[in-house]
């Protein structure tokens, strides 16, 4: 049950990782200060802000938004470490309020992983104040707790940070502002709100969504990193532990599917989703774009896809199960007709047969009857959301890229594909996962049979794997602000230049593609060495003692033809990349063929088993978490013809250039 709080009252806290919600009314920047037994702050080092949103165990917002998260993990903090202090300001120079008194009163939230409330406090009271510090976290005898502050200065950030001991809190305080301004000129106002209509709600279970799809040819180890909340620092949440115990909500009762994602509960209630107008009697509601929980309308959309992945499995279960029964059934009676040699021969065995697949048969169509219904429902639901999905989660055909603009937010998600099962082959399902990808990606770009019985070529497959890999690195790079994604490719022999001349003739790539050996040693050296940087940086607590030229953006190494051209420790540094790269923000995309690396032996089998295998043609071999159904991938790749990859890459090549 979630503690309401008042001003100076405290709650212990029995997790250890937790997400901080901030809900405000008008656009404010959250930070954090971290605070030494004395209460005070040892340095600039020790503030998170959107300029350095990420320190170790704690990560803010990048940008001053209505709605945050902020995402903690006392465990990781330094021992030094005894105080976190959650701030809340209004952002200067950007033409807003410039005192809390006339706004709507804040409020913060306080809850685990999966959504559950812990303690939520308002801060009433405020008026001339533009800056408020707003919880604590403490520790206390050996436990952590958290206590309501509500502390707000007249003078702004600057005062708030001076008070909490810094000597250069008047200049912190300017390049947050300023930060801040900078991406507030650059932000693309948000979709306009939509009517609510209280008479058709969504559900909100506890439990977290199942994980991402996983493939069932090569099982890995869990990874739930990779599933609908996964992901930690730098520039993410930390994963999100199910909630298995708390029971799940009534079916319901109008005969119709309730495609809402079942698995999201929150603690403060998120801003209402948009909602169809009243249906008329005797017919289910219409399906909305962004009819799902959530505190954003990326959000939204995104609980209402894995939904409609969810809703899909299991209702295709269910008719696969009533199948199977009435099959059983059938074979059931007709043992007990043949059982008796009277019946083996003659007009009565006849009878007897022809009456259990009669029977077989209505149950078989009853079945059927119930999955169109349903089918029919979320097809009509996947018309309307597919159109009103953001570039990170629309196909390339989707008419939201010919109004692209070059973003100043991560997306919390990004589009892998789509996803299909036999029974309902024209309803696809964007297969979407978490970002930061927590886990490398391997195209499989080896000869197979197609599940049409056929055999492509496989020149051709090589080929279409490139352009897969393409799309998605242009995909990356278009849902990333500027500056935050770079992308090295590796192609010792050339071979990938076709497919790859999208990017190469856009400048977008930090280099030209690496050839031969001195190339592919050159890039995995200088990939790792940032690997071993950004570590001993995190471990250490000392973020910002990194080396001034290091590029601190996400790094995407694109690998093709692997192992041609790969002698035994690049080898050695690929794996190493691909074990703790995605922890500190490489990441890593192979194109290859499985069977070109037999000579390695074992050798590679930890490789290929820690990358998500998706392949450049439509192949079932990914299960979903629930009821393990054989769903058919597609890849995203942009229509034949179409130029928008072109025009995409261009503008995020003219962006750089413009604020780099």
């Amino acid at each position: 049950m979630t503690a309401e709080l008042v001003r100076g009252q405290n709650h212990p806290l029995s997790q250890m990782r937790l997400e901080i919600r901030v809900s405000a009314g008008v656009p404010v920047v959250a930070a954090a200060t971290l605070s030494d037994d004395n209460g005070k702050a040892r340095g600039i080092e020790w503030v998170a802000h959107p300029g350095v949103p990420a320190l170790p165990g704690l990560e803010v917002s990048r940008q001053a938004a209505a709605d945050h998260r902020l995402a903690v993990d006392l465990a990781a903090m330094p021992e030094a470490v005894h105080r976190v202090n959650v701030l809340i300001a209004l952002p200067e120079g950007v033409g807003g309020p410039t005192r809390f008194g006339v706004v709507p009163a804040p409020s913060v939230a306080v809850t685990g992983l999966d959504g559950t409330g812990i303690v939520n406090f308002t801060l009433t009271g405020l008026d001339a104040e533009s800056a408020v510090v707003a919880l604590e976290l403490y520790r206390r005898q050996g436990a952590w707790k958290v206590r309501a502050v509500g502390q707000g200065y007249a003078g702004g950030l600057a005062a708030l940070l001076t008070d909490q001991g810094l000597s250069q809190a008047v200049e912190l305080a300017g390049s947050i502002h300023e930060a801040v301004a900078r991406g507030v000129a650059r932000s693309v106002s948000a979709p306009p709100s939509r009517p609510v209509d209280a008479d058709r709600s969504r559900r909100t279970a506890p439990s977290a969504p199942g994980p991402s799809p996983q493939a069932t040819p090569d099982p890995v180890p869990p990874h739930g990193t990779q599933g609908p909340y996964g992901g930690h620092v730098p520039g993410s949440s930390f994963p999100a532990q199910p909630d298995t115990t708390a029971p799940q909500p009534a079916a319901p009762t109008d005969g119709s599917i309730d495609y809402t994602h079942p698995n999201r509960r929150h603690s403060t209630p998120p801003p209402p989703p948009p909602q169809a107008p009243p249906a008329p009697p005797g017919q289910p509601a219409a399906p909305v774009a962004g009819d799902a929980a959530g505190w954003s309308m990326d959000e939204r959309l995104y609980n209402q896809v894995w939904g409609m992945f969810e809703d899909l499995a299991r209702t295709t279960a269910a008719y696969r199960s009533a199948v199977d029964f009435a099959e059983s059934r059938m074979e059931k009676e007709l043992d007990q007709v043949l059982s008796d040699p009277r019946n083996r021969l003659g007009s009565s065995g006849d009878a007897e047969r022809e009456a259990a697949s009669a029977k077989r048969a209505r149950l078989v169509e009853q079945a059927r009857a119930v999955l169109d219904r349903d089918l029919a429902q979320l097809t009509a639901e996947s018309e309307v959301v597919e159109y009103a999905l953001p570039p990170a989660y629309a196909r390339w055909d989707n008419p939201v890229w010919h109004a692209y603009r070059v973003p100043t937010e991560s997306p919390m998600a990004l589009r892998l594909g789509d996803l299909h099962l036999p029974e309902s082959a024209p309803l696809r399902v964007p297969m979407l996962v978490r970002l930061p990808l927590e886990r490398g990606l391997w195209i499989d770009s080896g000869p197979r049979t197609g599940l049409d019985g056929s055999f492509p070529d496989p020149g051709g497959l090589r080929h279409l794997a490139m352009e897969t890999a393409v799309a998605l690195a242009a995909r990356l790079l278009a849902v990333h602000p500027v500056g935050e994604f770079a992308v090295h490719v590796i192609d010792p022999a050339g071979s990938g230049a076709q497919a790859l001349g999208p990017l190469t003739r856009s400048g977008v790539p930090a280099a030209p593609p690496a050839t031969g050996a001195a190339g592919v040693a050159d890039v995995l050296g200088r990939l790792t060495q940032r690997v071993d940087l950004v570590q001993m940086a995190l471990r250490g607590g000392a973020a910002e003692s990194l080396p001034p030229g290091l590029d601190t953006a996400q790094q995407l190494l694109i690998v093709n033809d692997f192992p041609h051209g790969f002698d035994d420790r690049a080898v050695n540094q690929l794996r190493y990349l691909a074990d703790e790269g995605p922890s500190v923000g490489v990441h890593l995309l192979m194109v290859a063929d499985r069977e070109d690396a037999a000579a390695y032996g074992p050798l590679l089998d930890p490789l290929w088993r820690s990358l998500m295998r998706l392949t450049p043609a439509p192949d079932d071999h990914l299960a979903d978490p629930w009821v393990g159904h054989a769903w058919t991938y597609e890849p995203s790749l942009v229509p034949p013809g179409s130029e928008v990859l072109h025009r995409v890459l261009a503008q995020v090549a003219a962006a750089r250039t413009k604020y780099t």
